[in-house]
């Protein structure tokens, strides 16, 4: 046997039979989760009920809303300088992916497809947002709630993708069973 054959014997290239797909699933939608418009949530939180403690409240807040302008304006500039082409190479991905995965039948086309669409629509959602907060120049509490509101909508997606994406894994894998390989 040869050193290629070893290789892709031990690692299963076929996507939702591997373990390895599922916790990189389960971790990237963690990830989304937990860094809204790239700030760490436990900032937020940390800003919005840190005790009687008037003083480390304010501190928390101003990290938080500084955070959140740096944030918003690199999500901003990103979109102004690079928005364009980024649009036409994951739109390019996304339908190479489409046709790999279904026209071809390659389930490593169909995996990425699965995470990258919802995570299209995660990127979005966060411009989305990003613009309205800087119309808007929120800060405090209710730059809080836009947040909240934000990451409650990226965890429906998260848990929509999840719940498809397990769908299809289970019904590729019953597929491939049936076929006997």
């Amino acid at each position: 046997m040869d050193w290629y054959s070893t290789v892709f014997e031990t690692i299963d290239m076929r996507s939702f039979s591997n373990l390895w797909f599922w916790i990189a699933l389960a971790v990237l939608w963690s990830s989304t989760s937990h860094y809204v418009l790239g700030v760490p949530w436990d900032m937020v939180l940390r800003a919005q009920k840190h005790g009687g403690d008037e003083a480390a409240r304010g501190a928390a807040m101003e990290d938080m809303n500084a955070m959140v302008q740096i944030q918003i304006r690199r999500i901003l500039y990103i979109t102004r300088e690079s928005g364009l082409m980024l649009t036409g190479i994951i739109c390019f991905i996304l339908t190479a992916a489409v046709l790999l995965g279904w026209v071809y039948g390659r389930e490593f086309a169909q995996a990425i497809f699965l995470l990258g669409v919802p995570m299209a629509g995660v990127w979005l959602l966060s411009i989305r947002t990003a613009r309205q907060i800087d119309a808007a120049a929120l800060t405090g509490e209710p730059l809080i709630k836009r947040l909240f509101r934000h990451r409650l909508t990226v965890q429906v997606i998260g848990m929509v993708s999840i719940f498809v994406t397990a769908m299809w894994g289970m019904y590729q894998n019953m597929s491939v069973s049936a076929l006997g390989g």
